[in-house]
């Protein structure tokens, strides 16, 4: 029969099983860490979305800054305050501004004027239509609360009333005489500004779509916060009252005015306030 090697496992000493327990400690160690980390990342992920989430409202309310900025910066907006900046310093435009008010109710601003000394004042009636409260504010006189004494809807026109006494206030012509290239001024609150000056011309008139009578086109700058606006003669005469833009064929973007013989044909049939009116 032939020998059998016996082979026989020699106990470790001491070293070598202090560096087994290590190399299985450095194991488990690592087996933590690993562990964690994927614990940490599983933990991220809702930071992560609330931090892009902030971010992207950051980048919402930034380009919603900017798109005020634009607009109130642009070329043709910086224009128009050079323009008012100078019409401004002339005597007669500081006065007419005085009668023109700020128009504000829990739906935004427009603006209108006073045409009575006691506080009669004229707006469209898209600017105070089904407003709960309407507060009128004049540059010098301070604010009044406004209430509304009539209406006529199919003009775009208002009446309010505030409760004052000695109030600055604009002439208006009795009636309007269409004239090519006249020149005008108008004098409003648009965009974010109050009491901006600009001037232009008469273009023609023209039917609107849904009007019985004819309105007028102006070349003078419009914007949001116009409407109501007195549009205003070299004699110092209301001949109109600003209420919406048109993107027009031949002129391009226009001012639309409406005559102030509609507003006073309804005054003169109504029981509204007298107003103060000259030729």
């Amino acid at each position: 029969m032939a020998n059998e090697e016996k082979h026989e496992q020699e106990p470790m000493n001491e070293e070598e099983f202090l560096e087994i327990v290590l190399e299985a400690q450095k194991e488990a160690l690592e087996k933590e860490r690993e562990d964690r980390l994927k614990e940490e990342e599983i933990a991220k992920k809702p930071r992560r979305f609330r931090k892009m989430m902030a971010l992207l409202m950051a980048i919402i309310l930034a380009f919603s800054t900017f798109a005020v900025i634009f607009e109130i910066y642009s070329i043709p907006a910086i224009e128009f305050l050079k323009t008012s900046a100078r019409l401004s310093s002339q005597k007669e435009i500081q006065s007419y501004k005085k009668a023109v008010v700020q128009i504000t109710t829990e739906d935004g601003k427009g603006t209108g004027f006073s045409i009575s000394e006691n506080g009669l004042i004229v707006t469209n009636e898209h600017v105070i239509d089904d407003a709960l409260t309407i507060k009128v504010s004049f540059p010098d006189d301070g604010l009044y609360k406004g209430e509304v004494v009539a209406t006529y809807p199919e003009v775009d026109l208002a009446l309010l009333q505030v409760d004052g006494k000695d109030l600055p206030y604009l002439t208006l012509s009795e009636k309007y005489q269409y004239l090519q290239q006249e020149s005008i001024y108008i004098i409003g609150n648009p965009l974010y500004f109050t009491g901006i000056a600009n001037e232009g011309h008469v273009l023609e008139p023209v039917l609107l779509a849904d009007w019985e009578e004819e309105v007028y086109m102006i070349d003078a700058p419009v914007y949001r916060g116009n409407s109501g606006s007195p549009v205003i003669n070299d004699d110092g005469k209301v001949i109109g009252i600003i209420f919406a833009t048109l993107d027009h064929e031949k002129f391009g973007q226009v001012g639309l005015f409406i005559p102030v013989a509609y507003l006073q044909e309804r005054m003169s049939n109504s029981s509204s306030p007298h107003s103060t009116t000259g030729s």
